[in-house]
């Protein structure tokens, strides 16, 4: 009876340094609640396989929303009722079309699309926010890195790269986000895109 009272007492004590020991390293969780941590920066692959080709050939993409743009031939396409989507591996094309009361500035930009971002995506880090001209006029260009989906095979995500273009004009604003994974070299292409950017 004594040896049992004090097995309890030792058992007690054990879980108590361990239960301790937890807090203070963070690692403690309680039985059916997620533990909170901030997901970080997947590290940047050696040779990111994102690269567009220099013989790409682009088409024109018309959409029934009031604009057109050259995307490259041969990606997946998926339509929306507020833009598309186009993709090849994890290079991707997306814009959408929504209502808007004015142009946004660099600072509502930074207040709202920016900070959505950040929000909704995964380890994003801003990276510029600053206006720029396209062939279509006046635009915000939000510079942004960020993590992909966990790839199904190997469960890592891969460090993305991406430039969102804000197109703003008579009370509608496109959202043109161009990404591939960080390091791919697709500079004169995605200028060749966000140029193409036309309002009908």
């Amino acid at each position: 009876m004594q040896g049992s009272t004090r097995f309890r007492r030792y058992f007690q004590f054990v879980l108590t340094t361990i239960v301790a020991f937890a807090a203070l390293t963070g690692s403690a969780q309680i039985a059916g609640t997620p533990a909170m941590a901030t997901e970080r920066p997947a590290a940047p692959e050696k040779n990111p396989p994102g690269d567009i080709p220099d013989t790409q050939v682009f088409v024109t993409y018309t959409s029934p929303l009031g604009f057109s743009l050259k995307v490259p031939e041969g990606w997946a396409r998926t339509d929306r009722h507020d833009g598309a989507n186009f993709s090849d591996k994890y290079n991707t094309v997306n814009i959408t079309v929504a209502s808007a009361a004015s142009a946004p500035t660099a600072t509502s930009a930074a207040d709202h699309e920016a900070a959505d971002l950040v929000k909704a995506g995964r380890a994003v880090k801003i990276e510029a926010i600053r206006k720029i001209v396209l062939r279509s006029g006046p635009a915000l260009l939000i510079v942004y890195t960020s993590n992909s989906e966990p790839n199904p095979v190997t469960n890592k995500p891969l460090r993305l790269e991406s430039n969102r273009y804000l197109i703003y004009r008579g009370g509608k604003l496109a959202i043109l986000d161009l990404s591939a994974p960080l390091g791919a070299d697709n500079a004169d292409q995605w200028k060749l895109m966000s140029d193409s950017f036309q309002w009908r």
